[in-house]
């Protein structure tokens, strides 16, 4: 890993639970030693990507990711397209909707949505990490990667997350060649346990696969109305996402939701 890679994973364990990082908290989670740790944040703090906090105990991303992020969503205006998407679909399904991109080696969430219709429901957190193979996101995005990229994921360590995550590099891309053959991915308690999650790819200009869109429901919920209903809406809206964001899935994609 090089010093500008090393550099921006260390920007990759801020998220809404942990907002201001210490010094000491940042070597423990990037295992790097602490003096490289700390000349890679005086870099980026010279450079506005963290600033100070607390009395300069702590670091917190600066203005310039602000900055960038604009630019972005300039440039690619994925997020305040997927939030319209993200409500009408919460909406038709009764449940938490979420989307989720690839940014690096990471899927991150980016944006989700609630359904009023229930008081109980899968809570989301934007900005959260996801891993390939224990949620549905993951799966549906590892079934149109680049094969290099599958290999790299199923290669490196493969965590439990639950009784129910499948950890067996094997199995799982025998998952893939389902999910690509229906064109949805489904997860039922592999990432959070008694929560069963449905998820298809978005593309991009490309034909490439750039995140995934998904419905998560508790499994007390998945009735076989519920289990018709979610697939076909998903299905719909993940190809509204890819359209509005001006995408296009490849030729080989299911154009409609397997029955």
């Amino acid at each position: 890993m090089g010093t500008v890679s090393k550099a921006l994973s260390l920007l990759t364990y801020f998220n809404h639970g942990r907002t201001e990082i210490g010094l000491s908290d940042l070597t423990r989670l990037s295992g790097m030693n602490k003096a490289t740790v700390y000349r890679l944040m005086g870099e980026m703090q010279e450079s506005g990507f963290v600033e100070q906090a607390d009395g300069d105990r702590s670091y917190r991303l600066g203005p310039q990711v602000l900055r960038l992020a604009a630019l972005r969503e300039a440039a690619v205006p994925i997020l305040s397209v997927s939030r319209r998407v993200l409500k009408d679909l919460s909406e038709e399904t009764g449940e938490t909707t979420h989307l989720s991109l690839v940014q690096g080696t990471q899927l991150n969430s980016l944006s989700h949505a609630y359904s009023p219709r229930h008081a109980a429901r899968v809570m989301m957190e934007d900005a959260e990490v996801l891993t390939y193979h224990g949620t549905a996101s993951g799966l549906a995005v590892l079934a149109y990667a680049d094969p290099e990229f599958v290999d790299a994921v199923l290669s490196g360590p493969l965590h439990s997350h639950t009784a129910a995550t499948v950890t067996d590099p094997e199995e799982i891309r025998r998952q893939l060649e389902e999910v690509r053959c229906s064109g949805m991915a489904q997860s039922i308690g592999g990432f959070e346990a008694e929560v069963h999650s449905h998820a298809v790819p978005v593309f991009g200009a490309d034909r490439q696969v750039i995140g995934a869109l998904a419905v998560a429901a508790p499994v007390s919920r998945m009735t076989p109305e519920q289990s018709v209903l979610i697939p076909a809406a998903l299905h719909r809206a993940g190809q509204t996402l890819t359209h509005r964001i001006g995408g296009a899935a490849p030729a080989d994609y299911p154009q409609e939701a397997a029955a």
